[in-house]
């Protein structure tokens, strides 16, 4: 048996949404890794624009070596929230997030531009995004790890961010207070 890698997960996963014509954006830790400090992870986070018939469209492309369950999946559109697919075979998992309906999560989304991840042309969220991004999970309290991951892209994309978007936002969206550490932290490490 061939097991995939995370780049043929990733590469198979954009190619489906292609092909269902699904707009997308990489986000997650992939994206905070390819910016600031690398780290390993399991799974891949895309956040996707579409109409009902092109997620069926995307769904039915999945073969059985997936876990793909339309039902989840609909119920997710139906509630602006997220579903995942999992390939049975080497244990990746992708969860799809539907874009939200607030002003940051539109302005994130248009935002997105081109770049190679994993060696792959796809769409990803700009540094100060995937900081952004970092810091409402952090707000959430899914872990620390959020947090270092916000400062990783801080501390090694400093001198290139434009730190005017990244403040508007954070007070935007509640996270002011956290970015405002970051900063701390990130200033004190380009010494």
């Amino acid at each position: 048996m061939i097991e995939i890698g995370q780049k043929e997960f990733l590469e198979a996963i954009t190619y489906k949404l292609d092909e269902a014509k699904i707009n997308y954006v990489v986000c997650g830790s992939l994206v905070s890794s390819l910016f600031g400090e690398p780290r390993a992870t399991n799974d891949v986070d895309i956040i996707i624009a579409c109409n009902l018939k092109q997620l069926r469209q995307f769904m039915a492309s999945f073969s059985d070596d997936y876990y793909a369950d339309l039902e989840m999946a609909e119920d997710a559109f139906k509630n602006k929230s997220m579903f995942n697919i999992i390939d049975l075979k080497s244990g990746w998992k992708v969860d799809l997030i539907f874009l939200k309906e607030d002003e940051y999560s539109h302005e994130e989304f248009s935002r997105r531009r081109d770049s190679k991840l994993l060696g792959i042309n796809v769409k990803i969220l700009t540094p100060e995004d995937a900081i952004l991004s970092k810091l409402i999970w952090s707000k959430m309290g899914q872990s620390e790890r959020q947090f270092r991951d916000a400062l990783g892209v801080t501390a090694v994309q400093w001198g290139k961010l434009d730190k005017n978007y990244l403040t508007k936002w954070a007070k935007k969206i509640n996270v002011e207070d956290i970015l405002n550490r970051v900063l701390e932290e990130a200033e004190k490490l380009q010494d």
